[in-house]
């Protein structure tokens, strides 16, 4: 019988990354090794420039469309706003992540290689500094977007 040291540092199924159709197809590899924090060639800050981009403008339309000023003639600005402000709240998260010197991304079935530059907290950091731009960046266009819908749609060929 083995004690009790060698039972907990053996690998068991329930914590260890097991091959299964789903995290294994070549289907879902291509789709996780293609999103931008597992893409190849990229800078930690772009990384988070990507990410940060994509969260701020999704995030835009459900504070316009479902915030307290949604019926106001200010809905987009706030919307905009409480964006913004979202987008600082989570890069301030990161940089508390990032000064905990997380370990290194450890390699899985679904994503062989991890990138490397998120290894250290100087890589977090960059990370988190493009995140903050690219948020507010993207908030700002989809405020422009948003604020410009009537032009927009006159340009449109569906018009009448």
């Amino acid at each position: 019988m083995p004690n009790r040291t060698q039972a907990i540092s053996s690998p068991s199924p329930e914590v260890s990354n097991l091959a299964t159709p789903v995290n294994s197809s070549d289907i879902i590899k291509a789709f996780i090794g293609n999103l931008p924090v597992y893409r190849g060639g990229l800078s930690a800050q772009r990384r988070g420039l990507e990410i940060g981009m994509a969260h701020g403008y999704l995030l835009i339309g459900p504070f316009t469309l479902l915030g307290p000023l949604r019926s106001a003639d200010q809905a987009h600005l706030a919307g905009l706003l409480g964006t913004v402000g979202l987008v600082v709240i989570l890069t301030v998260c990161l940089s508390i992540y990032a000064s905990t010197n997380p370990a290194a991304p450890l390699a899985s079935v679904t994503v062989p290689k991890p990138p490397a530059d998120l290894n250290d907290q100087k890589g977090w950091n960059e990370f988190t500094s493009g995140f903050l731009i690219g948020g507010v960046g993207g908030a700002a266009f989809g405020y422009l977007l948003l604020a410009n819908v009537p032009v927009l749609s006159s340009f449109s060929i569906l018009s009448n």
